[in-house]
């Protein structure tokens, strides 16, 4: 069974991989955020091919069971690209005030009768 599980995990991580690349060529995704989910993919390729590995971390760190750290380290992931897309909301909502700022002093402008007139 544990074959299977980490065959799994190989073809889900492969696939999300050719995923990701496909939205880039197609330009539905940012590089920016593509370069996260391909780093993501890439250690769960990594950690089904060699699942020793997870096993040799969860040692080193003193977690007995290799999924816990697995698991951890899928929470800390999420959190972390949680953490980046609500910073790129702020900047984004930011911009977007000031944009909207920006043109209602050019509309006001461009309403405004001269003045010498």
């Amino acid at each position: 069974m544990r074959n299977e599980a980490y065959g799994l995990a190989l073809v889900g991580a492969v696939v999300s991989v050719l995923l990701i690349l496909e939205l880039l060529r197609r330009r539905k995704l940012s590089e920016k955020y593509a370069v996260i989910w391909l780093v993501l993919g890439s250690v769960i390729v990594v950690l089904a091919v060699f699942p020793e590995l997870l096993e040799h971390m969860a040692d080193l760190v003193g977690i007995a069971v290799p999924a816990n750290l697995l698991f951890f380290g899928a929470a800390f992931a999420l959190l972390l690209v949680c953490l980046q897309l609500s910073a790129e909301t702020t900047r984004l909502e930011d911009k977007t005030r000031t944009l909207a700022e920006e043109i209602a002093l050019l509309r006001q402008q461009r309403d405004e009768p001269p003045s010498g007139a």
